[in-house]
């Protein structure tokens, strides 16, 4: 049981005194403060920002670990995709890193979050579930019921089920 408390606390980066970091921090004491932190949450470029708001890069890095900026920056990577897929028409890219940057970001939900849209579907099972009623119709007509759209077809967002359903 100690090992694993051992193994923990060493993963687990060392606490930062924010109170000193605030004090030495030139991004903290920097006026336009909340704009740093946002260009790069928003993938600017680390040096861009240093060179725009006269800070050390450095600094900026120190600053996004101690406040626990860069795992928000991950999610919004979707920004970094974009400013890729709006300068396509503007700079010479080639057309791979546009089509890889757009088949990137298809796959992202909102959220930032990697989602592989890869479906296997039991048919046997889909089957058991249908009553004798739903089988004529399908043996019949070729007709689906109604449900069957929100079991395979249907995304999270175009789900047919309610929020408490899920």
């Amino acid at each position: 049981m100690a090992k694993a408390a051992d193994k923990k606390q060493k993963n687990t980066p060392p606490q930062v005194n924010k109170g000193r970091h605030e004090s030495q921090c030139s991004v903290c004491r920097h006026a336009q403060r909340e704009e740093i932190e946002q260009e790069f949450l928003t993938w600017k470029s680390p040096d861009k920002i240093a060179e725009t708001f006269k800070v050390c890069r450095d600094s900026i890095y120190r600053h996004a670990r101690a406040f626990d900026l860069l795992e928000p920056r991950r999610h919004n990577v979707r920004f970094a995709l974009e400013r890729i897929i709006e300068r396509a028409g503007d700079v010479e890219v080639n057309a791979n890193a546009v089509v890889s940057a757009v088949a990137t970001y298809s796959k992202l939900n909102g959220s930032g979050q990697w989602i592989d849209r890869r479906e296997t579907i039991d048919l046997n099972d889909m089957f058991a579930r249908m009553t004798e009623d739903e089988m004529g119709r399908y043996a019949s007509k070729g007709e689906l019921p109604t449900w069957f759209t929100s079991v395979v077809g249907a995304t999270e967002t175009n789900s047919q089920r309610g929020k408490n359903e899920r």
